[in-house]
This record gives C-alpha cells, sequence and structure tokens, in this order.
C-alpha cells in the first residue's frame, strides 16, 4: 500500500504548533538528520536541537527550530513532542547571534570550572536557529 500524506502533530509543552498532513519531513534525530516519508517504519527516538523542515499537502514548505524533544513515527501518524518550538519568524536572530559569538567565546577560553557539555549545547542551539532562519529567508 502506497500512502501520499502522513499527518503531522508539532506540540509543545505550552501550545500545539501544527497538525495536519504532510509529504515528508526532515528533523534532527539523536543520531543524526532524519528523513520521514509516508510509510516509513515506526521510530521512536529522541531529538537535539535543530530544524524540522516539513512539505504539506498542498507543497508548500514549513521551517521549525526545535529545541529538543522526542519522535514518535507511526504509519499514519507522526508525533513532535518538543520541549521548545519556535517559527524562524519568531526567532531573534540578533539574540541567536550573539549566544553564538558568547559560546564560541567561552568555548575558545574555557576556564577550569566551565562545563564543556553545556557550552557545546548553547552553541549548538544558538547554530540551530541561525540555520532555521537562514533556511526560511531562502524559502521566500
Amino acid at each position: 500500500m502506497s500512502f501520499i500524506t502522513v499527518h503531522l502533530n508539532v506540540v509543545s509543552a505550552h501550545e500545539s504548533i501544527f497538525s495536519g498532513c504532510i509529504k515528508s519531513l526532515q528533523i534532527t534525530g539523536s543520531e543524526g538528520e532524519l528523513g520521514i516519508v509516508p510509510g516509513h517504519a515506526p521510530l521512536l527516538t529522541a531529538l537535539k536541537p535543530g530544524m524540522a523542515r516539513f512539505i504539506k499537502s498542498d507543497n508548500t514548505e514549513e521551517v521549525l527550530y526545535v529545541a529538543g524533544g522526542m519522535l514518535e513515527v507511526q504509519p499514519r501518524s507522526i508525533i513532535v513532542l518538543a520541549d521548545v518550538v519556535q517559527r524562524a519568524n519568531e526567532i531573534d536572530g540578533q539574540a541567536a547571534i550573539a549566544a553564538k559569538a558568547s559560546a564560541e567565546e567561552k568555548i575558545n577560553h574555557l576556564s577550569k570550572d566551565a562545563d564543556f557539555t553545556l557550552l557545546a549545547a548553547e552553541l549548538a542551539r544558538a547554530v540551530a536557529q541561525l540555520r532555521v532562519i537562514q533556511m526560511a529567508k531562502k524559502k521566500n
């Protein structure tokens, strides 16, 4: 059996961001980038901070920033349970640039009491937000 679309729900602790049929989803899982299409095998994985990019049933594209969470894929539905989700136009680009620069500076001048894991996570979040902004600008 061949499917054309699959139902996607993107929710955070605060709100439902998207609910509808999509043709494909690209998202950052704990083990790397994932490409999900209708009929995909069941999957449950943690999400890393990154971009969620999906093509809706009307062939329009939406790009979101997802700051971790869980992804569940079933044959007829996909659920993104995100810690934080933002649309590209909701991201403060200047704040993301400042956060990236701050994290890079702290990593480059690492002190004994600094937590490299936290700094790397801070840098990853800022880079992912900037990537979402960049992708959104490309599609417009």
